[in-house]
């Protein structure tokens, strides 16, 4: 089996109904309608969001007239075609239609700037890409510098003159099935790493991988036929894309939401029915924070049916589970674990039945192993702290054009993830911190992820991010960058008084009041910040006993 048989199967049980629902708070209606006969809904009262919707039999004849679009271009097996859009009701039917045409779909972070474009277009022998107006811009610069690139595909309004029209010349092609027929082996897909170290790494997929990333969704979440999957996060990413396999593998409608903010999040729960959310860390605080401020009146919305939220991406902190439970004690809950390595999410998970062991990441998922592991791949104790491995059906080929990289991450088979974590005797595991992240001072590891959490209890913060700084005594020492609540004083006397609950090696020797950033799954943008405050900058900075 392959990925595109689900949507095939789709179309044929339950054509009629809806498989994708696209709502547009900003209501930017230029950019919106891109495409022939999709269904408009748009409400007569001022104000409301804009809506599109596509059934489940629209979407399968759209992969198809997409995938021979391609064909009629003489793409053969394996041609690398990119993705660069924001979510939109177009971006799974291009997804499917360029793996029913026998390519690899390569999506690409709609934050790249121009050069990472180039470069990750370079990187993966991308040929063909179809991008949004949004992208203008920053393809605007590199347009000759793509020599690998021999087809420019356009989506929206303000056509550049390099680009041809996609939906003009999509509407020519059959909407029969393509006369290709995929095997589970073929490569499927290139992820990009989160380029944490620099530029980031092509990750190759096989369509074995992505039929396997659907079964231990809905696995795990247990979603039927009469679930609706609000996505919100960026469909680039694989943590988006694989939750919404459990849409796709159940037949469910799924809601695209361009936005984030509180209000948005909890209308279209409202308005569409919701039942599964999938939020991240910073999300989830300001809708907390919105509700607990009273700028939000929960009364003034429909939740009933929503029956789940489960959250990923990043360390999540305790407590903020803890709040949300008190405001939502009927939700089930579920933490996620995984890499764009590991095909997303689901290596390892809570379980919705685990809520006492909330500040886990869980055990291993559905058809998955984990270990900790020392220096030398030897098992540690439980209790101690070594690094993650996992080896399971999603487990990447390879970091395409990369064997050097490729060969230190997947070893006899296990992917080694750089995550530091313990493991208690029940066998629930616990993320540490990220190897490269922790910091040694005066001989002593400190895991950032702890002294974050412990930071977040206070009610005055927001955000918080530990970095290690150099210093000539201890080596290094932890420096907690602070974004408080809106409204909200602080002084760093408060925050050193606050930590008196430390063992005094794990405090933070530097207080910055500043931004916390975060990139589009939600993780803390540490190698941003270490730029920022490992020069001169560091001189606005307070030192703290």
């Amino acid at each position: 089996m392959v990925i595109t048989d689900f949507l095939e199967r789709n179309a044929r049980l339950y054509g009629a109904e809806t498989a994708l629902v696209e709502i547009n708070p900003s209501d930017e209606r230029d950019q919106a309608v891109t495409w022939r006969d999709f269904s408009l809904i748009e409400s007569a009262n001022p104000g409301t969001p804009y809506r599109r919707e596509m059934s489940w039999r629209d979407f399968d004849r759209r992969s198809n007239r997409i995938a021979n679009l391609l064909l009629s271009r003489g793409l053969e097996r394996g041609t690398k075609v990119g993705i660069l859009l924001m979510n939109c009701l177009e971006w799974l039917p291009v997804y499917f239609g360029i793996l029913k045409a026998g390519c690899v779909a390569v999506p690409l972070n709609f934050r790249y700037s121009s050069e990472e474009i180039r470069y990750c277009l370079d990187l993966a022998d991308v040929e063909v890409l179809i991008f949004g107006p949004e992208f203008t811009c920053r393809m605007d610069p590199i347009v000759d510098q793509l020599p690998g690139v021999r087809t420019l595909f356009f989506i929206g309004k303000g056509r550049p003159s390099y680009a041809e029209d996609f939906c003009r010349l999509m509407g020519f092609c059959s909407s029969n099935p393509p006369p290709v027929i995929l095997e589970e082996e073929e490569y499927a897909a290139i992820y990009f790493s989160s380029g944490t170290t620099g530029f980031p790494k092509a990750i190759l997929h096989n369509h074995r991988a992505l039929v396997a990333s659907c079964q231990s969704e809905q696995k795990h979440h247990s979603q039927t036929r009469s679930d609706v999957f609000l996505c919100i996060p960026p469909l680039y990413h694989t943590g988006a894309k694989m939750h919404w396999f459990g849409s796709l593998i159940s037949g469910s409608k799924a809601v695209l939401l361009r936005g984030v903010k509180p209000e948005w999040i909890l209308r279209a729960v409202t308005e569409e029915k919701c039942t599964i959310v999938w939020l991240l860390v910073p999300w989830a605080q300001d809708l907390l924070d919105a509700i607990e401020s009273g700028r939000i009146d929960l009364n003034h919305y429909y939740l009933d049916q929503w029956r789940l939220m489960h959250i990923g991406a990043q360390p999540v902190p305790p407590s903020l589970i803890h709040r949300w439970m008190k405001i939502f004690p009927r939700h089930q809950y579920d933490t996620n674990y995984g890499l764009s390595e590991s095909l997303g999410p689901g290596c390892v998970h809570l379980g919705v039945e685990n809520l006492d062991k909330v500040g886990a990441i869980g055990k291993p998922g559905y058809r998955w192993q984990a270990r900790v592991v020392d220096e030398n791949g030897q098992d540690v104790v439980p209790g101690q702290v070594g690094e993650l491995i996992v080896q399971g059906p999603g487990v990447m080929l390879c970091y395409y054009k990369n064997p050097e990289a490729t060969a230190e991450t997947i070893r006899d088979g296990w992917l080694f993830t750089g995550d530091m974590a313990r493991q208690d005797p029940e066998g629930f595991l616990y993320l540490v911190d990220r190897k490269k992240d922790v910091i040694i001072s005066g001989g002593e590891n400190l895991y950032p992820v702890q002294i974050e959490d412990f930071l977040r209890r206070s009610d005055k913060i927001k955000d918080v991010a530990v970095i290690g700084l150099p210093d000539k005594r201890l080596g290094e020492i932890a420096a907690a960058i602070i974004e408080l609540k809106e409204g909200v004083h602080c002084t760093e006397a408060e925050i050193d008084a606050f930590c008196k609950e430390l063992p005094r090696y794990k405090r933070p020797r530097k207080i910055i009041f500043a931004p916390v950033p975060r990139n589009p799954t939600g993780k803390i943008e540490k190698p941003v910040l270490r730029q920022r405050y490992c020069g001169g900058l560091l001189v606005e900075a307070q030192t703290t006993n």
